[in-house]
């Protein structure tokens, strides 16, 4: 028997995230430091562990916080485990994830893969970012992703910024520091939530790219 053992998590990070107005949301700061962290546990699962770990559901409600906001990937209740030879864990009767975060291929193969870990991870840090569900319906269109890649195309990116997180610094885009962040998370959740698997990072890149050790992905 296999168990999983956790410290104490009084919180998740989509209660954070999504909370009400009245209630004070997560600075830009915690929410940089927060996403790094899992990025750092992803690429543990891809390539550290002694087998590739795939968690098949990542997404903000299985992403749990401490007391001071150090965070840790839970729920490994769809994780599945792969020999190294392997890239991917099929299922015939079901496609495992949550609807907005579940990458397209997986609908079509039924195949989770590292590619599919990553995708979700785009979603993931976009709910970060932008304060909105993965699902949530903006103007024509369905799901969060393709909204900011429409901002994208448009030359709008920063605009997919929550505008509770900005109200909460008297003007988030007014650093050039932080602008530059937000420039950089955005560009690394596309490029992470890219409907085409192959054209996906790898953690090793995110990672890199979270701390500043090269630029920001052109998509």
């Amino acid at each position: 028997m296999l168990l999983l053992v956790y410290h104490y998590m009084p919180g998740s990070l989509e209660a954070h995230i999504l909370c009400p107005p009245e209630k004070a949301a997560l600075g830009w700061n915690l929410r940089y430091k927060i996403l790094s962290d899992v990025a750092l546990a992803l690429h543990y699962l891809h390539n550290e562990h002694d087998q590739k770990v795939l968690h098949r559901n990542l997404k903000a409600s299985n992403i749990m916080l401490d007391g001071e906001f150090n965070a840790r990937l839970g729920d490994f209740g769809l994780a599945r485990a792969i020999d190294n030879g392997k890239t991917s864990y099929a299922e015939l009767d079901s496609v495992p994830g949550t609807f907005g975060y579940i990458a397209p291929e997986c609908l079509h193969t039924g195949k989770a893969s590292r590619e599919s870990d990553i995708y979700g991870f785009g979603v993931v840090i976009l709910e970060v970012i932008c304060g909105q569900r993965p699902w949530t319906k903006i103007g024509d269109f369905q799901l969060l992703v393709d909204w900011v890649w429409y901002l994208h195309r448009d030359r709008r990116l920063l605009e997919a910024v929550d505008g509770q997180l900005m109200e909460a610094v008297d003007g988030l885009l007014g650093g050039d520091c932080v602008a530059e962040e937000a420039q950089r998370l955005l560009l690394l959740s596309l490029a992470c939530s890219h409907p085409m698997a192959s054209e996906r990072l790898e953690t090793q890149e995110i990672v890199q790219i979270l701390s500043s050790l090269v630029p920001p992905p052109q998509v």
